[in-house]
């Protein structure tokens, strides 16, 4: 690794590392929040769904849509951030632990849910999505390490023949 690469590596990790920090206790504020985090905004995001269904927007749209697509968002800084903070050699392996630490924070929040807070609701979607957030967030790391940490081996100079 040239010390170019390496000193980026290392800010970037120093930079993930903060990153993971506050996201953490962000998810942890959403998902042990006492009541759903959604109650209020409920009839609204209805509202705007019926209106942009007569607008042509297609039928699949409705709310349980948009809250399945919030938990696949809400985990991708997950797995990027696992991915970020292991600095893996070898990609696939830290997009099976990112992956893998994803579901289980979710798997940790739905038991947490069901177990000490009545008026959430713990469900296997959320679970599946969470874990496509965490898996989805391992990939856009790749592009991450990639374009800023730059190739892996630089390109060899190509001989020149006469």
């Amino acid at each position: 690794m040239t010390a170019n690469r390496r000193r980026r590596h290392t800010m970037l990790r120093r930079a993930a590392g903060w990153l993971a920090l506050a996201y953490l206790a962000a998810l942890a504020l959403i998902a042990f929040w006492p009541t759903p985090v959604d109650r209020g905004l409920h009839g609204s995001i209805s509202s705007v769904v019926l209106w942009l269904r007569a607008h042509g927007v297609p039928a699949w749209l409705d709310y349980q849509s948009i809250e399945f697509s919030a938990n696949i968002a809400l985990f991708v800084p997950v797995g990027l951030l696992v991915v970020l903070l292991a600095g893996t050699r070898r990609y696939w392996i830290g997009t099976l632990i990112g992956t893998l630490i994803g579901t289980l924070i979710s798997c940790t929040i739905e038991l947490g849910q069901l177990v000490f807070l009545p008026e959430r609701f713990a469900t296997v979607n959320d679970v599946i999505a969470n874990s496509l957030g965490a898996l989805l967030g391992t990939l856009i790391a790749a592009v991450v390490l990639r374009v800023a940490l730059g190739p892996a081996h630089p390109p060899a100079a190509v001989a020149q023949t006469t």
